[in-house]
C-alpha cells in the first residue's frame, strides 16, 4: 500500500517544460503563456518549449510570441541533445 502525504496530493508541481505538439495555434499559445507564468512564479530560470519540427509553423508562432512576452529574457533553438529544431529553450527574466 502506497501512502501519500495529504498536503501534496492535489498540488501540481512546477515543470520546466511545456509540450505543444499537435495543438492548434490558439491552444498552444494559451498553454505556453500559462507555463511561462507558472514557471516564473515558481522561480525557475529556464523552460523548454516542445513544439516539434513539422512544417515549422508552430515553431515560428511560438518564437514570435516569445519575442514579445514580458517574462522572457531570451530564447534559442535547442541544441544537440536538447531536441534541436523541435524545441526552443527559453530563459526567463529575473524577478
Amino acid at each position: 500500500m502506497v501512502r501519500r502525504n495529504k498536503r501534496h496530493v492535489n498540488k501540481t508541481p512546477a515543470i520546466d517544460e511545456v509540450y505543444l505538439r499537435h495543438l492548434t495555434v490558439d491552444e498552444a499559445l494559451l498553454k505556453l503563456d500559462r507555463c511561462l507564468n507558472d514557471a516564473f512564479m515558481a522561480g525557475l530560470y529556464q523552460v523548454t518549449v516542445i513544439h516539434g519540427k513539422g512544417t515549422g509553423t508552430l515553431r515560428q508562432i511560438v518564437r514570435e510570441q516569445l519575442a514579445q512576452h514580458p517574462l522572457v529574457k531570451s530564447y534559442r533553438p535547442g541544441g544537440y541533445g536538447e531536441g534541436e529544431a523541435g524545441v526552443t529553450i527559453v530563459e526567463l527574466a529575473l524577478k
